[in-house]
């Protein structure tokens, strides 16, 4: 006796039982009464057992029938408080929320808008992973990963954030120790901070993100990350050329300076990955709202 497929009989005698009619229950449950009576028979012949008897009436339970219906209501009702919870869950949800972020993305663009996340969904418990590598959902059981640059084949759905592009940034300090800077060709006597992905021959565009030009420049420093770049220009270290929304704050009061603003260097495609093919929870809609929200703020 195959237990599957007999769930669905069982779910469709309860009704007939409590409602002591094929009538009653083929409205209720959007079927015919013909149709009704056929998964009734299939249930008795399964069972081997006569569960109901047809009067003028209705209907009326045999024993073995109301033996049945003692079980199959305890079904019925726990396929109903499950439904219940899983719309409450869709509503409302709870439990770890992991996230993975590259590693110059939380402060402005992460953090505020996980902190709006967790004030409407106050029963989701976040976890930021920081990381400058690939992080495979499924691997690292995470609810979302943030990703700039271009994608690796994968099952998963990837949502545009936007694009930021490089700027060149100096502090006041450094550029009136070693100059101004306002043309390409001074950048090569002046002191260059290289970031993890910049090598020998940096990519240059105009601002519409056209007219390619390479200019092959020396290293006076390098780091692996962008935030220590930052860093390193704000102590008056040198030249960068990094995203835009990394300096934002920087750039507003005037601690650090763009240079060369007529140049930047390639735009960076960031997206939102989530394994969702159908639709998505709400909160994680909501998370992609938000992070793009924040991210826009911080390149205007």
């Amino acid at each position: 006796m195959n237990s599957v497929k007999l769930a669905p009989l069982l779910l469709i005698f309860v009704e007939v039982a409590n409602k002591r009619s094929f009538t009653a229950a083929a409205k209720k449950l959007g079927m015919s009464k013909s149709a009704i009576s056929q998964q009734i028979k299939r249930l008795e012949q399964a069972t081997g057992q006569q569960l109901l008897a047809r009067n003028t009436r209705g209907v009326t339970l045999t024993a073995v029938g109301e033996t049945l219906l003692a079980r199959s209501e305890l079904l019925s009702q726990q396929l109903s408080l499950t439904l219940t919870e899983l719309n409450s869950a869709k509503t409302q949800p709870s439990g770890q929320f992991k996230v993975s972020v590259p590693p110059f993305f939380e402060q402005h663009i992460v953090i505020p808008a996980l902190q709006q996340l967790c004030v409407e969904f106050p029963k989701l418990s976040p976890e930021i992973i920081v990381t400058g590598k690939w992080q495979d959902l499924r691997e690292h059981n995470l609810d979302v990963a943030i990703f700039g640059g271009d994608l690796k084949d994968s099952n998963y759905r990837a949502l545009s954030i936007g694009k930021v592009a490089e700027i060149f940034c100096a502090s006041p300090r450094y550029l009136k120790q070693h100059g101004n800077l306002t043309s390409l060709e001074q950048l090569t006597s002046h002191r260059f901070i290289a970031t993890p992905w910049q090598h020998d021959e940096l990519r240059l565009f105009d601002n519409k993100q056209n007219n390619e030009q390479q200019l092959k420049i020396a290293h006076y420093a390098k780091t692996n990350t962008l935030n220590t770049v930052l860093e390193m220009v704000q102590h008056d270290m040198g030249v960068a050329l990094f995203p835009a929304f990394l300096a934002t704050e920087e750039l507003s009061n005037e601690r650090l300076k763009r240079v060369l603003p007529e140049l930047q260097g390639r735009a960076w495609q960031f997206y939102f990955l989530h394994q969702y093919h159908g639709e998505k929870p709400i909160h994680i809609g909501r998370f992609h709202q938000l992070i793009s929200h924040y991210f826009n703020k911080a390149n205007s």
